[in-house]
């Protein structure tokens, strides 16, 4: 039977009193209603409101028939969707009438096959019920490491196809005992139809693997014992591995810097509860909420000082990275009351040597991990696809930024501003993300990182068909990035479909307008370290007039040399010194980035910029922000991506609020290295340069969109671009040119880096098809 269209979420379309005895609806809802306990709760409340029928999953979410009284459907039809369960996402309520069979009683059917899509719920923290359970002696399932129920527990990564039933999840080789199957089956009970349930009796099974061997209970309790002596153990978790250790511990945290070759790139901290965190970084009240929120990311909090931390968890940071537990597994690890003493903060961090994917296979875990773990805390429950943890900052206002959007939010349905056909966007080469998008909806991948090894790409392929097998999106083209070097369009290429190249920094833009709902054009700021030019240059500092169909190069940062590629990349003094040369300004000895650079490199990367050898012309605010921090002495030498900058931000920090920015507009970034110098050699302090410096950068903004207005008449702004999530820099931004009257659009659903980038191209490629 035809369905009407959709009625607005909470009104059911078509129904109303009716004046037969009984009649019989199918409603049909649409979202992430699999994997959340909406087939239970729908079973639940029609009970309650004496109707008969059935509710099954479907390929676009779930179907509900009901038959009885009038007044009872109607009521169903308006509950169903207003009192749902807290993880599902409805997007539409349709419902249309049957013919009454006189059936009796109510059940949840098998899965029905068809056409449409949807797909499981993220990774959830485990809910109150089951923690307390969890600590409960007198509960069957005390301290049992994989506790959850309908309402929490993980989805996405034990998830293998749809729709969702156990028999599709990594659960399926464990048979239920039968405490568990009447669990399972009895609608009352919170574990009715919940896949992921388990009890000591049925598994899965937890060991310690290493010099000493235990299993269950006795695991747990060597491994808080080796964490308190300072071992560094391999923890799984639902996504993938951890390493993990004592966060109090200076020598051990050192020691797993040494092992994961990790520089003074910070570690997360996870600890036992919000006001614990608070005694590490400022907790306000919207921190506190995000911390506590059933996606449990890491949130970037300003570090205290003192801390009880070791300091090498964080050198150099303004933040320290925080987290909560998400798993009973991490709760127990951290004890539970009436515990022996433990450390009372981890460091988590990826299950990794620094540079690869996240470890997620038991056997790889021992070759890969075992030159980096005194012993692996694991279980044989399999991981269907890996997803790191999820990083956010909160902004000023409560809102997110996003840092790393991964485990807690992949892969939620992004609503998408047009329609566009069926796309898988790859990416690009730095903290890869994989799109795939069909209709008005997005689904991105977890955190795949950087493409530079088999492992990555591995990876790569790995999430790409775990995603398609999920949402049931065969896409009919791909879309990539432009440059001719990226691991990720060559693997595009071998999906054998139309391939679509887009512009880097156009598909940034392109994602902050289709995660605000945009679809004129807008004026992108698109600030990052690496873009592929559409002249062949590097871009990076770019402000473009676009919409999805295109975009114009209204102004950008003056070009300067990029000496060698990756090696200035790695190196902020000789971008420094690059900035210095292309501004006439000599390489004088008092200058903090010249005594940094031996004489003999010098004279190389002179002889370089003089003759053009190995140097790429780039506009890239991130390499700016690499010069100014070697220039006023902050890091010459960068351990990890965007180090530099890093320091500069928590320069700027300490500094306090400044009103006066330095003389700076993106064609001549030389009046602003001058005025640099002069302050340096006046003694002023490098927090207030660092200052100066942020506020100069956001008045170039300001002066740049004020001028693209003049030309356009367009007032809507996206920021965009991996410095935007320099807190500091977004912030002021968006302060001064909504001072301007410009509407102005950050991110807050993706991140604004390459983790962003993938959402950006699927709209992109979808219009640049048709061309």
């Amino acid at each position: 039977m035809d369905q009407p269209p959709a009625a607005p979420l909470g009104v059911a379309a078509g129904v109303t009193a009716d004046s037969r005895p009984e009649i019989r609806r199918l409603v049909a809802v649409d979202g992430v209603v699999q994997g959340v306990g909406f087939r239970p709760f729908a079973h639940t409340l029609a009970v309650e409101l004496g109707l008969s029928g059935q509710v099954v999953n479907g390929p676009a979410g779930a179907r509900v028939e009901v038959e009885g009284p009038p007044e009872a459907v109607i009521a169903f039809c308006h509950r169903i969707v207003a009192e749902a369960p807290p993880l599902a996402d409805i997007v539409a309520v349709a419902t249309s009438e049957l013919v009454p069979t006189g059936a009796v009683g109510f059940v949840i059917g098998p899965s029905a096959a068809g056409e449409g899509h949807t797909v499981v719920p993220p990774d959830t923290a485990t809910c109150d019920a089951c923690l307390t359970e969890l600590a409960d002696p007198a509960d069957r399932r005390y301290r049992h490491p994989f506790v959850t129920c309908t309402d929490c527990g993980p989805r996405f990564t034990i998830t293998t196809d749809m729709p969702y039933d156990r028999a599709t999840t990594t659960m399926a080789s464990f048979p239920l005992c039968p405490e568990c199957a009447r669990e399972y089956t009895t609608p009352s009970d919170r574990r009715f139809h919940a896949q992921p349930i388990a009890c000591w009796a049925c598994g899965p099974s937890l060991r310690l693997t290493g010099a000493v061997r235990r299993d269950g209970v006795a695991a747990l309790a060597e491994a808080r014992r080796m964490l308190t002596a300072g071992a560094i153990l391999a923890v799984k978790g639902i996504g993938g591995y951890h390493l993990a250790c004592d966060a109090t511990d200076a020598t051990t945290v050192a020691e797993l810097r040494r092992r994961k070759a990790r520089g003074d790139k910070p570690f997360a901290v996870m600890t036992l509860d919000p006001d614990t965190a608070a005694g590490l970084g400022h907790l306000g009240a919207a921190e506190r909420r995000v911390l506590m929120d059933r996606s449990r990311p890491i949130v970037l909090l300003r570090r205290r000082d003192p801390s009880p931390l070791a300091p090498n968890v964080c050198p150099g940071s303004p933040d320290v990275g925080v987290l909560l537990p998400y798993t009973p597994l991490h709760r127990l690890l951290l004890g539970l009351p009436g515990d022996p003493p433990g450390p009372g903060a981890l460091v988590v961090t990826s299950g990794n040597v620094s540079g690869e994917p996240l470890v997620t296979d038991d056997g790889e875990a021992l070759r890969r991990l075992g030159r980096l773990a005194d012993a692996w805390l694991w279980h044989d429950r399999p991981i269907a696809v890996a997803c790191d943890d999820s990083v956010v900052r909160v902004r000023g206002d409560g809102s997110l930024l996003p840092v790393r959007r991964s485990r807690g939010f992949a892969p939620a349905r992004i609503p998408l501003p047009v329609a566009v056909r069926p796309v898988l966007a790859v990416g690009g080469d730095l903290k890869n993300t994989l799109c795939l998008a069909e209709g008005d909806s997005a689904w991105l991948s977890g955190h795949i990182g950087d493409m530079d090894s088999l492992a990555a790409q591995y990876t790569f392929q790995r999430a790409e068909a775990h995603l398609r097998a999920l949402a049931k999106v065969e896409p009919v083209h791909v879309a990539a990035d432009r440059h001719p070097g990226y691991r990720s369009a060559r693997l595009a290429r071998r999906f054998g479909r139309p391939l679509t190249r887009v512009q880097h920094h156009h598909a940034h833009v392109a994602s902050a307008m289709a995660e605000h709902g945009l679809d004129e054009p807008v004026l992108g700021i698109a600030f990052d370290g690496t873009g592929y030019g559409d002249d062949g240059a590097v871009w990076g500092g770019e402000v473009l007039l676009a919409d999805y169909a295109g975009y114009r190069r209204l102004a950008h940062l003056a070009y300067v040399p990029l000496p060698g590629g990756d090696a200035a990349v790695h190196n902020p003094c000789r971008m420094a010194l690059s900035h210095l040369f292309s501004a006439g300004i000599p390489w004088s000895p008092d200058l903090p980035c010249t005594a940094a650079c031996p004489p003999g490199e010098r004279v190389l990367l002179k002889q370089q910029l003089v003759r053009g050898l190995g140097c790429v012309a780039t506009s890239s605010v991130g390499r700016l922000f690499d010069a100014v921090s070697s220039l006023v002495g902050l890091c010459h030498r960068a351990g990890y991506e965007a180090e530099a900058a890093v320091r500069l931000e928590a320069a700027a920090l300490s500094a306090g609020p400044v009103s006066d920015g330095y003389a700076f507009t993106l064609e001549d970034p030389a009046a602003l290295l001058a005025a640099i110098i002069a302050d340096l050699r006046a003694g002023t302090g490098v927090p207030l340069i660092a200052a100066r410096f942020h506020r100069a950068v956001s008045g170039a903004v300001r002066t740049a969109c004020r001028q693209a207005h003049r030309d356009t008449g367009v007032r809507t702004v996206v920021l965009t671009g991996g410095v935007f999530a320099n807190a500091v820099l977004d912030e002021m931004c968006t302060a001064g040119l909504t001072e301007d009257g410009f509407t102005v659009r950050a991110h807050t659903v993706v991140p604004p880096g390459d983790g962003g980038l993938a959402l950006g191209q699927a709209l992109v490629a979808d219009r640049l098809a048709d061309d």
